[in-house]
């Protein structure tokens, strides 16, 4: 493809163009979908972010970097690039790109970084720049070639649907049609913010559209990692205890080896592993282990003993590390009037996604390549650690995302995957899928932690809150810390420290990480506060929200879509909690309590957010009920106990979740209106649950619920206190 003549003679006898986006746009080069080889040639030449393919028949297919797990980023990203494109959306097809951070990796955390990870509700928020710009480019390119292939002005042509349209002389054609004429510039123009469409000229952002998933996933097409079957396929397991980072000693290995199937046993420093011809084989050999184990760090730690001690520490008058630290908590304590002070503690939580956790890999017989299937919502590193873990080079590692079947933080953590790995390689160049037990996640588990927040907010002769600090005590750092903060509150003197404290338990971000127990600790400390000074609830939070006009905007709409000032009816009351975890909300929930059982009903449930750009309306509300569902489950019902270092819960039948006889009557959801850039939506709902039980508890009984999880024994102490 010397000349151009050459090129689109090439272009005119393939199947279409694959258009590639870099870090400014569209590069000026393409080349045939079928040219594979050309196609990782300039993915190797070019720091690339995101690439589309166009067919000549117009089909579109667009790459999503991120991965799905019931989130819908299948669709939303799609769509911001399809928006800018002015692509026909019917003829839209969505695919995973690879896990190749340099090309498809949106901008991380730190200045100049790049990252495949999706976590932290960061997912559209980090791609909707990128995303827009990119199919502005792709349009531009479709336009500019439209115009010298007509010989017209640029600035005459327009764009719907996939059409370019020349309105002067009522000519339009495809973009699959442009494909034999297309023309890239030397130089493709800079698009700057004020080039891109006016969000009230969307046509698919904020619109209502199916997500491109669903059907597969509702007539069973859709693959997860773990529908994989891949020929000569083994199966492995793992035996880990459940005392973490105890080391087993294998009794009875020839006797295990002699049992039908089983192929191979591989001793790890934590777990032994079987590897067998089919899954029940290798769950049977498990059965029949003899194993000794080891102490462990975690030995003789208890963790409903834990809380004394907690206590203790958070009386120290030796500060941790301090989160935040605004005005001065000790220079203003001779305007304090009334200190008020409390602990809240909470208990770990599991994940309890619904597919186990599962990996297929594969390692080559020179032990210098691998591929990998899973389910995963990939990780600091695009490769999942694998070329590490094998010590060959990123270029040889091939992993192949699947559809999750849950994550909610747990599959951000590739332990499993590493573990599937390294029994591969036992079996090169034999596939080897590993399992894990729904036994196995909940006894060697990785939780949300256990916490203890305490409390103290002072008032001055005038009632207002002046002081008010936020002692967190607990293992994990950003885990046990986030959500600490008070940005939105007008409270001139705050304090927000960690004090750390370890045991040896496995922990992982967990559905909004820290921001469920310390928003809970935070909204019922207010709510005491205004119970004890005979103020409105929501008349507070609008004093202290004064200064921050978009999370008032979510507390005034949300009291009057729940009839806030309307008398509940008898035996009911309401409760209030703000939350801010990438999007603004306040939600609002009415109660009821069973005085004999302990038991609390949830009947109605009002949530109103600002979440900037609305991608996906529909999409949005199903993550707001969703995430006020997984809420309600973690506060009612979610509780992992240790004992001796061991986990007490190992399936469902002792790790409750919420029923359906449980779910609300009605979950509403109002989004407000806001041209400002998206924010992410999945973790906002479900840390508000908390603190708006709580505060309906407080005011029907007059009593404060302090320990999550809010179980019906614990509810009856409360009562009978």
């Amino acid at each position: 493809m010397k000349g151009q003549i050459d090129r689109r003679e090439f272009l005119k006898s393939s199947s279409g163009v694959a258009l590639f986006i870099g870090v400014s746009g569209i590069l000026p080069s393409f080349i045939s979908c079928k040219d594979t080889k050309k196609i990782q040639e300039v993915l190797k030449q070019h720091s690339i972010t995101a690439w589309v393919r166009i067919t000549e028949d117009g089909e579109i297919t667009i790459y999503n970097p991120a991965a799905e797990m019931g989130q819908g980023s299948m669709t939303s990203l799609p769509i911001i690039f399809a928006e800018e494109m002015d692509a026909d959306w019917t003829k839209v097809k969505v695919e995973f790109s690879p896990q190749e951070v340099e090309i498809y990796g949106s901008e991380g955390w730190a200045p100049g970084s790049k990252l495949m990870f999706t976590v932290g509700s960061r997912v559209t928020k980090s791609n909707y720049p990128l995303m827009r710009k990119s199919g502005a480019q792709a349009r531009y390119i479709l336009v500019n070639s439209a115009a010298k292939h007509w010989n017209v002005p640029l600035e005459e042509l327009s764009t719907a649907d996939s059409y370019v349209i020349h309105a002067k002389t009522d000519k339009k054609i495809s973009y699959g049609e442009l494909i034999p004429f297309l023309d890239i510039p030397e130089n493709l123009p800079n698009i700057k913010p004020e080039d891109l469409k006016d969000h009230t000229a969307f046509k698919l952002i904020g619109k209502k559209i199916p997500r491109t998933e669903i059907p597969a996933k509702v007539d069973g097409s859709a693959q997860f990692a773990i529908d994989i079957r891949l020929p000569n396929m083994v199966y492995a397991v793992l035996e880990r205890g459940n005392l973490n980072a105890a080391k087993p000693s294998l009794t009875n290995k020839d006797e295990i080896l002699a049992m039908q199937g089983v192929l191979k046993i591989v001793d790890l420093d934590y777990a032994i592993g079987i590897i067998a011809q089919s899954l029940e084989q290798a769950l049977e050999a498990k059965k029949q282990l003899k194993i000794q184990w080891s102490k462990a760090k975690a030995t003789g730690f208890n963790s409903q003993e834990i809380y004394t001690s907690y206590e203790a520490i958070s009386k120290l008058k030796k500060k941790g590390k301090i989160i935040n630290e605004t005005g001065s908590i000790e220079n203003n304590k001779k305007a304090i009037s009334r200190t008020y002070s409390a602990d809240f503690k909470n208990d770990y939580v599991y994940h309890a996604q619904m597919e186990p956790l599962n990996v297929v890999a594969q390692v080559f017989p020179d032990e210098n390549r691998a591929e990998v299937w899973v389910g995963s919502q990939q990780g600091v590193d695009a490769k999942l650690g694998i070329p590490e873990l094998l010590d060959i080079p990123p270029e040889n590692v091939n992993i192949h995302l699947q559809y999750l079947g849950g994550g909610f933080g747990r599959r951000s953590m590739n332990d499993f995957v590493h573990e599937g790995t390294l029994l591969a390689k036992e079996m090169a160049p034999s596939p080897v899928k590993l399992i894990w037990t729904r036994e196995d996640d909940v006894g060697y588990g990785a939780f949300r932690p256990l916490s203890l927040q305490r409390l103290q907010a002072g008032v001055d002769k005038n009632g207002d809150i002046i002081n008010f600090s936020h002692c967190v005590v607990g293992d994990g750092g950003h885990l046990v810390a986030s959500g600490s903060r008070n940005d939105h509150y007008d409270i001139p003197n705050q304090l927000a420290e960690w004090r750390e404290t370890s045991h040896g338990i496995r922990l992982k971000h967990w559905r909004a990480v820290g921001h469920g127990p310390n928003k809970f600790a935070i909204e019922c400390m207010l709510d005491q506060v205004a119970f004890d000074q005979k103020i409105d609830p929501v008349e507070l939070r609008r004093k202290l929200m004064n200064k921050s006009p978009r999370a008032l905007a979510t507390l005034n709409k949300v009291a009057d879509m729940s009839n806030w000032d309307t008398p509940a009816v008898s035996g009911r009351a309401k409760g209030v909690g703000f939350v801010e975890h990438g999007s603004l909300g306040t939600g609002i929930c009415e109660i009821s309590v069973n005085q004999q059982s302990g038991k609390i009903k949830v009947h109605h449930f009002w949530v109103a957010i600002d979440a900037g750009i609305i991608i996906q309306p529909d999409n949005v509300k199903a993550q707001i009920e969703g995430g006020i569902l997984m809420g309600m489950s973690s506060v009612l019902k979610e509780q992992i106990t240790i004992v001796d270092g061991r986990v007490q819960q190992s399936n469902f039948q002792d790790y409750e979740l919420l029923r359906m006889q449980d779910i609300p009557d009605s979950i509403e959801t109002f989004l407000i209106s806001s041209s400002d850039g998206p924010e992410g939506v999945g973790e906002t709902a479900t840390p508000m649950v908390a603190g708006c039980i709580a505060n309906a508890f407080l005011k029907l009984t007059g009593k404060p619920l302090r320990h999550l999880p809010f179980t019906p024994d614990r509810v009856l102490e409360v009562l009978k206190s």
